[in-house]
Order: structure tokens, then C-alpha cells, then sequence
């Protein structure tokens, strides 16, 4: 194993639960920013700061979205790279573990 397999974009923990509980959601679906925020317990701020670096690695999408009146609403959702960003970052920690 080498050490550019455990990314360290996803190694982070916050990231990694981030990223974790949008793998759980079929592919394509995503989550409001709230509820992500609600299920993850992170500040607005400290989110949006983790959701920015994911974001510009390409491993999540946002989406902003207006319905009428209503307030924006932004869903994020995990990227075809993401997914499998998270599956070699597993199997990683896997063949690590498996070593001892």
C-alpha cells in the first residue's frame, strides 16, 4: 500500500463521514445542505468549508435550487469520482488493516 491510496482529502474525518453518508443514498440522489448539516452536526461555516473542498476535487455536486417564494435550497450529491475515490480509499484501509 502507498500512501497516495488512503487520500488525504477523504482521510480527514469530517470529510470522510461527509463522504461516507452521501455513498449511502443511491447514485445520483443527494441531500439538502440542512439535513446533511443536521445528520453530520457540523456549524453552517465548517460545512460549507469541507463541501468547498470536496467540491473542487470533483468528488460532489451542488445544486442550488429556487421553488417560488421558498428560500434557495442546495443539494449535494456524490460525483461518479467520488464514489470511486471512496472505494479505492476502503480498499486501501482494508489491505492496511489486513496486514496486521
Amino acid at each position: 500500500m502507498t500512501t497516495e491510496e488512503l487520500d488525504p482529502l477523504i482521510h480527514v474525518p469530517t470529510r470522510l463521514k461527509i463522504v461516507a453518508t452521501l455513498a449511502a443514498l443511491p447514485d445520483g440522489d443527494g441531500l439538502s445542505f440542512t439535513r446533511l448539516q443536521d445528520m453530520i452536526g457540523l456549524t453552517p461555516g465548517n460545512l460549507i468549508i469541507h463541501l468547498r473542498k470536496l467540491e473542487e476535487a470533483g468528488y460532489l455536486s451542488s445544486e442550488k435550487s429556487k421553488n417560488g417564494t421558498a428560500p434557495k435550497v442546495t443539494t449535494v450529491a456524490l460525483t461518479t469520482q467520488g464514489r470511486k475515490a471512496l472505494t479505492t480509499y476502503t480498499q486501501a484501509l482494508r489491505d492496511l488493516l489486513g496486514g496486521l
